[in-house]
């Protein structure tokens, strides 16, 4: 029987638990850069056993900046001051990944100055932004400082990176057919579709070889008209199986569910897990162990992925493990979401 607390591993990560921070953006960040409130976090979480962390997503391009108090790896300076950050994460024995981002026009404010790039000049439906269609000199150097973000998060000791392409950001944005109206072999047919996602990852791969972990996040389907199905998901993650993913985190439009639904992506998780030869990581609404233990022996899914639930209790998957294993306290309020650090206002 599959239990929460099984060691295991995903490409050369040994995990001590099933267990995943999954990204959440902590808005603690100083231009980018660490700072003593959000190595707290990280530390608190570690420190809490749970096996593996990802971190808030890190842009990758420096003009971009798009929301403050996010983490930037857009140049060698970053990397001397994650060593601290992943080393203290290893000194509790457990993982860190470092998740990377182009938001593109999914950001807060368009900001003087910056060009801001998308796969079509279509305008953004939630933040109005209309961005530069991007030409094919923009997406390799966009693949580039993917790629060149990877070799740091390396060096700077991190045991994986994963790639953002789901909730409305760039590359989630190449697949979805309202926001991808390209005309050339990047648009159309979800083969075409996917082809930004799948360069960028091989662009990766070239730059630090097949060894070092290379996990992604994708929606199940984009939750709106003209939007990525949850067939084209099923397409893209078949590839990213056939040209070596390390994991797959299946995530979705989480607006349309309610603080009442458990584990909301499980149906679609457990389709692409039975489908293909890869870790698929569960995320979105996972509140009980009872039902996450049921999920592990009823499905191919082999890992569970929390964001509010540890805002709420870092030390969740100790309380757990210890034996008491009452719902996360969690109750999907929201009430966590700033943009001056997180905080849960019910039980923190």
């Amino acid at each position: 029987m599959k239990t929460l607390f099984d060691k295991t591993s995903i490409g050369n990560i040994p995990l001590k638990n099933r267990l995943i921070r999954s990204a959440t953006g902590e808005t603690l960040a100083k231009e980018g850069h660490l700072s003593a409130d959000l190595l707290k976090v990280y530390e608190d979480l570690a420190k809490g056993g749970v096996g593996t962390i990802i971190t808030s997503f890190a842009y990758v391009v420096e003009a971009e900046q798009p929301f403050p108090g996010m983490l930037g790896i857009y140049d060698d300076s970053f990397i001397e001051e994650y060593k601290q950050l992943t080393e203290l994460v290893h000194s509790y024995d457990a993982n860190i990944i470092l998740q990377l981002v182009y938001c593109g026009s999914y950001r807060m404010a368009e900001l003087g100055g910056q060009e801001i790039w998308g796969p079509s000049a279509v305008e953004n439906l939630q933040t109005h932004i209309q961005p530069k269609e991007m030409t094919a000199e923009d997406i390799v150097n966009l693949q580039k400082a993917f790629a060149n973000a990877t070799a740091r998060a390396k060096q700077a000791g991190f045991d994986g990176v994963q790639l953002h392409a789901a909730h409305g950001f760039l590359l989630s944005q190449f697949l979805s057919p309202y926001y991808n109206r390209r005309a050339d072999e990047y648009g159309g047919p979800i083969e075409n579709r996917a082809r930004m996602v799948l360069e960028t990852y091989s662009a990766v791969r070239e730059k630090v070889g097949t060894e070092y972990p290379v996990l992604i996040k994708i929606n199940n389907s984009d939750g709106m008209e003209q939007g990525m199905t949850f067939e084209d998901c099923k397409y893209v993650c078949k590839k990213l199986t056939e040209v070596g993913i390390d994991s797959i985190e299946i995530s979705g439009a989480w607006h349309h569910f309610t603080g009442r639904q458990n584990s909301y992506f499980k149906d679609d998780a457990a389709e692409i897990a039975a489908e293909n030869n890869v870790p698929v990581i569960l995320v979105g609404g996972n509140r009980d162990y009872h039902s996450l233990t049921e999920i592990l022996n009823q499905t191919a899914i082999k890992y569970l992925s929390f964001s509010r639930p540890f805002i709420a209790e870092p030390d969740l998957a100790n309380r757990w493990k210890n034996g008491d294993v009452s719902k996360a306290k969690c109750t999907s309020c929201n009430g966590c979401a700033t943009l001056h650090g997180l905080k849960c206002v019910l039980h923190r």
